[in-house]
């Protein structure tokens, strides 16, 4: 490695880029050794031929299989620690935040659903399938791949099940609350479940309110809220799937689900503006980029704009619930983005709440990406 790449490993940072490497390229999935311009041992990982060159398990000179069970049990721990009753839809693996990059492991009842960053990673497959076991008797286990947005390559098709019975629709429950998922899809297995503790916090403040759920996919604010004594909940996405499988969530929990919306968000926030509807909690959690009647929309460019229209149905100290996953942007920036569609609007906003991920999707100190979501409660005053 040179001497820039020295300096990050040496504080932490778990990756290596391809011009940080010194010599001939090591081939994808092949395990490397790391080492400092003046020879001093900086670890072992996994190489790759994307965008990043290698990812580091551990900072010695150990194999990196034999340090996936010790890694496997602390975040199983961890998690059994951090998570509330009756709760079975969660993250065991956390990637680089589990010291584990490229990894990620999520629980949806007796499923797994394992996650690589790249197929560089399928070399571990086998030792961590059995450390996962020695925790979790899984009916079912899927691999799939989940590239990064700056990743150029074509990937393979992903192994898919590898254990078990393909699981299909199963229920899951959240704090007690049932939601129907489909863990084997490969990108909308319909709960979100870093969302949780934004949920939770929320409980005491639905009762009587009116609430607009945008960007609703499956519904689990709706259901939250309905189930919180909401007087009104308007539920809003653009998938017709998302809003059919809304309905099932609500129908599980014995919930009325009366106002579902199949609608493109700004014209409906423009009508409900002009009809004057006003309400006391507006949702605004859209994914990083979506497609509308409009064209596209990309959380970076547009959100000031969508804040401002949510603030327009949003009534005199009623609350703007708004959230981003993007972790391109930082906390600061999103604060930004709040502030200039207030000031479009011609509103002020008084932050009462900042949440972030659940605990079993923890953040490492030292990965500056780790801290992606961002959950902003402010109350909605007249300019």
């Amino acid at each position: 490695m040179n001497g820039y790449s020295a300096r990050w490993l040496r504080q932490g940072f778990p990756w290596v880029y391809p011009a940080e490497v010194v010599g001939a390229p090591p081939g994808a999935g092949v395990e490397v050794g790391l080492r400092a311009p003046d020879g001093a041992s900086l670890g072992r990982g996994v190489a790759d031929e994307g965008w990043i060159r290698v990812r580091r398990f551990r900072e010695d000179d150990g194999p990196v299989a034999d340090i996936l069970a010790e890694r496997v049990r602390c975040a199983w721990e961890l998690r059994q620690d951090a998570l509330p009753p009756e709760t079975d839809a969660w993250r065991w693996v956390h990637a680089e935040n589990d010291a584990l990059p490229g990894v990620r492991v999520d629980v949806w009842g007796e499923h797994l659903v394992v996650s690589l960053d790249s197929p560089s990673l399928m070399v571990l497959l086998d030792p961590l399938l059995a450390a996962l076991r020695a925790h979790h008797p899984a009916t079912s286990v899927h691999v799939g791949w989940r590239p990064d947005p700056r990743e150029t390559r074509a990937f393979p098709e992903p192994p898919g099940r590898v254990l078990g019975e393909p699981p299909g629709l199963v229920e899951v429950r959240e704090r007690g609350v049932r939601f129907q998922v489909e863990p084997a899809a490969r990108k909308d297995i319909g709960l979100f479940p870093d969302m949780r503790d934004n949920r939770a916090w929320l409980d005491p403040h639905w009762a009587g309110r009116d609430v607009l759920n945008l960007f609703a996919h499956t519904g689990a604010f709706s259901v939250f809220a309905r189930r919180g004594g909401a007087r009104r909940v308007v539920t809003v996405d653009l998938s017709r799937p998302a809003l059919a499988r809304a309905r099932v969530n609500h129908a599980l929990n014995g919930l009325p689900a009366e106002e579902l919306l199949e609608e493109d968000v700004f014209k409906l926030l423009d009508r409900l503006r002009r009809q004057e509807q006003r309400f006391d909690r507006v949702i605004v959690d859209p994914p990083g980029h979506s497609h509308g009647d409009g064209g596209s929309w990309s959380g970076e460019r547009e959100t000031p704009r969508l804040v401002a229209a949510a603030c327009r149905v949003t009534r005199e100290g009623g609350w703007l619930l708004a959230a981003s996953n993007l972790g391109s942007v930082s906390r600061k920036e999103f604060q930004g983005f709040l502030a200039e569609g207030a000031r479009r609007a011609g509103c002020r906003l008084q932050v009462v709440h900042e949440g972030t991920q659940s605990p079993d999707f923890p953040a490492a100190v030292h990965f500056p990406e780790a801290r992606y979501l961002k959950f902003v409660v402010a109350v909605v005053r007249s300019g």
